[in-house]
């Protein structure tokens, strides 16, 4: 990989339990639903020491901070991530089943959303400097 991996959390909003798979998930860049299915066949297979780890690492490992302030509790949590991922930093496609990301259509939407809104801005730019306030505007800046 190329990107570090940050610190090991658990993440009790995205999980269904304590979030440890879900924090263990983000942590190897995987998807959550595969976490869960090697713990629970690991458990089902007689391994039941992953229970102990699994209780150990709801002890252990430290909730995952918050990177909301309390004006962004008013939108849902989904938009402002989806925003977020959308507008604030690059798409992750997956390219094997298993790695975290989006699917290659929803990246698709995304980008073209991306695309759009960035339109839209240019649009009102060009609409600005070609009316005659901003002439104006620029001339009385020159005196």
């Amino acid at each position: 990989m190329s990107k570090s991996r940050g610190e090991l959390f658990r993440d009790p909003v995205k999980g269904k339990i304590a979030g440890v798979c879900a924090g263990l998930a983000e942590y190897f860049g995987w998807e959550a639903w595969l976490v869960r299915i090697l713990v629970v066949s690991g458990v089902l297979l007689g391994m039941g020491w992953f229970v102990i780890l699994y209780i150990a690492g709801w002890f252990i490992l430290d909730k995952k901070p918050s990177k909301y302030s309390a004006k962004d509790v008013a939108k849902s949590v989904k938009e402002k991530l989806h925003e977020e991922e959308v507008f604030g930093e690059s798409i992750k496609v997956k390219a094997k089943i298993w790695q975290a990301g989006e699917p290659p259509k929803q990246a698709i939407r995304d980008i073209n959303l991306k695309f759009k809104s960035l339109e839209h801005e240019l649009r009102n730019m060009e609409r600005y400097v070609t009316s005659p306030e901003f002439t104006v505007s620029r001339e009385i800046n020159k005196l």
